[in-house]
């Protein structure tokens, strides 16, 4: 057996206690050091990674004096950036969750700075994980619905949940709702189309969620439903179809890729696929059930413990990351330009972005 690999885990609101959860279900992981600069925030960390791992206000102290091989980043996204910067001086693998970035300009500059890096640097998006997008991945990798044509994302839920200081309610430390959530989505249609994006259109607005909300006087102003296009260099087309007003939809997630031999489609919570081939046969239907204990570790259908495997992997084997920093800057380019499609009222193209 190998020596465990000793991490850290610094932000521990509720992505980085999913993270010390699933973290927790590897046999060879120790999480041996938390930080958050927030008291509430420490508390639950403290509580999750049991006794033993030591606490800190301030991650740039866990970095000085913790002894620690792999990190995690679950900060609050606009706080991203700075972190990353320090954490580079380490030379430690690190995870950082996404968004990579809020702003564009910060994603390009720490795609440089990876580059020079000696460990793996891995952008959290767990949508990839997901065993029923996973197989839907792997299905369209292997041609089962040949060419891809169209790719259509629905993600109709909830609004956003409450987070420390109330971050999340606005645009400056956001990015926008279509960075911050959908950054996920805008990743899987890159990966699943294979092609470059070209050019972003978008309509959205603000309708329902946040509205009565007051922070300092201020209202939120994070858009809560939008349509998004992306065009492709190869003539494959996708669309993200986001609600947020939407609590009790029979699926919260849909994903469908199409192309001219079939279809294949997810749906969760359910976690089923479904294959309709043209040639008139009958869909396949699969369902994937979950060992209950990674179930049961965050709100991510299990697609966190996986990526964890996956992490681990690549540091134990010397292997580049599944997800890096090119894949996770792109994904919040179109985040921006779909943002800004919005604004301006007009198509957006990757080029304007510097990609």
């Amino acid at each position: 057996m190998s020596e465990p690999i000793r991490y850290a885990v610094i932000g521990t609101g509720m992505m980085g206690c999913e993270h010390l959860l699933n973290l927790g279900l590897l046999p060879d992981a120790a999480v041996t050091a938390i930080a958050d600069s927030n008291e509430t925030s420490r508390g639950w960390g403290r509580s999750v990674a049991g006794a033993g791992v030591q606490v800190y206000e301030d991650y740039r102290e866990l970095l000085r004096h913790a002894p620690v091989e792999a990190l995690v980043v679950a900060t609050p996204n606009f706080t991203h950036f700075e972190v990353l910067q320090e954490v580079f001086w380490t030379g430690k693998h690190v995870l950082v969750e996404k968004p990579l970035c809020t702003r564009v300009e910060d994603c390009h500059h720490v795609v440089e700075a990876a580059a020079r890096h000696p460990g793996v640097v891995w952008v959290g998006m767990e949508y990839r994980y997901m065993r029923a997008v996973a197989r839907l991945i792997d299905e369209v990798a292997h041609g089962t619905v040949g060419r891809v044509r169209m790719i259509a994302i629905r993600e109709h839920r909830f609004p956003f949940l409450t987070k420390v200081d109330d971050w999340n309610r606005f645009n400056r430390n956001t990015g926008g709702t279509l960075v911050e959530k959908c950054c996920h989505f805008f990743d899987l249609m890159n990966l699943i189309a294979a092609q470059r994006p070209t050019r972003v259109y978008a309509s959205g607005a603000q309708d329902v969620n946040h509205l009565d909300e007051r922070y300092d006087g201020a209202t939120p102003d994070i858009i809560d439903n939008a349509f998004t296009i992306v065009d492709y260099d190869g003539g494959t087309r996708a669309m993200l179809d986001l609600c947020m007003f939407a609590e009790h939809s029979r699926h919260e997630v849909e994903i469908a890729v199409t192309g001219e031999r079939g279809k294949v489609e997810a749906f969760m919570p359910d976690d089923v696929v479904v294959i309709s081939p043209r040639d008139g046969s009958a869909p396949t239907r699969l369902r994937f059930d979950l060992d209950p204990a990674v179930q049961q570790a965050g709100a991510h259908h299990g697609a966190t413990y996986f990526e964890h495997v996956a992490f681990q992997r690549a540091i134990r084997e010397g292997t580049r990351a599944a997800v890096g920093v090119e894949a996770g800057a792109l994904a919040v380019g179109i985040g921006a330009a779909a943002e800004q499609s919005i604004r301006e009222g007009r198509p957006v193209t990757l080029a304007e972005l510097g990609f």
